[in-house]
């Protein structure tokens, strides 16, 4: 497995495409409300993305057709966007999205609320959401990659979700997706050492139910077999010696 350290200045160009996919992520979650498409959203994220100077991730990769996968209730991720796709009061919808900005691409996603959701939507956004932070306590340099997934998996599984496991997340620096692959499910082995300077998408994808999905006829929307919620929560994470620095989250 070839595992890339990215250089000092490799690091700079992942930083600002973090903080400019970071800010997209934040206005676009300000501005979902009931009654929007799908398609809308996508299309917000596009052109915001292109005035950065930025070039949307996902456009065409691997024959996506949106620049934004955006997944609602049930469905996983890699939701394709759509003029008939309209969000409803109560849905709970995940936007994932990257951008490449001077050749490095950095990867992220939230899931948020549309108008008022349930406790039992808002407490699964929230966990899946905080399991991330339980997993890069151990994405520091001298640490083991599946110390991240076993972090995740065991926070999640306190609350009974099912974390899924046929979706991982993965390397990332020049290309969208790198090695190495970061389960989010607890591992028999501690997996490889990790170095300053390697740069992760680290993602949990949780459901409320059970961790089994499977794939639409579209090819790309993945949905829980038992058609529980699901969240997802995701940033570019950079491996330092003294911890983790997040490089796709603007506060």
């Amino acid at each position: 497995m070839s595992v890339s350290i990215k250089s000092k200045r490799e690091i700079e160009l992942m930083t600002e495409a973090g903080k400019i996919l970071g800010t997209v992520l934040n206005h676009l979650c300000e501005e979902i409300k009931p009654g929007m498409s799908t398609w809308r959203i996508d299309k917000m994220g596009e052109d915001m993305i292109r005035s950065f100077g930025c070039i949307p991730s996902f456009k065409g990769y691997g024959g996506f057709p949106g620049s934004i996968c955006v997944s609602v209730n049930e469905q996983v991720v890699h939701g394709i966007p759509s003029k008939k796709c309209i969000l409803r009061e109560g849905d709970i919808v995940s936007l994932d999205a990257g951008v490449i900005y001077k050749g490095y691409h950095s990867d992220a996603a939230r899931t948020v609320g549309v108008g008022q959701i349930s406790d039992e939507a808002a407490k699964l956004i929230e966990v899946t959401k905080q399991s991330f932070f339980e997993g890069i306590k151990f994405a520091k340099e001298g640490c083991h990659l599946h110390d991240i997934s076993n972090a995740i998996a065991d926070y999640n599984e306190r609350f009974g979700y099912g974390v899924i496991r046929d979706l991982v997340g993965h390397g990332i620096g020049c290309e969208l997706h790198e090695e190495p692959q970061v389960p989010n499910f607890r591992q028999t082995k501690r997996g490889m050492k990790l170095y300053e300077g390697m740069t992760l998408a680290i993602e949990p994808m949780v459901a409320a139910g059970d961790y089994a999905v499977k794939t639409l006829d579209d090819k790309w929307t993945t949905v829980t077999v038992d058609q529980s919620l699901t969240a997802h929560y995701e940033n570019t994470v950079l491996i330092t010696k003294n911890g983790p620095q997040i490089l796709s989250l603007v506060e």
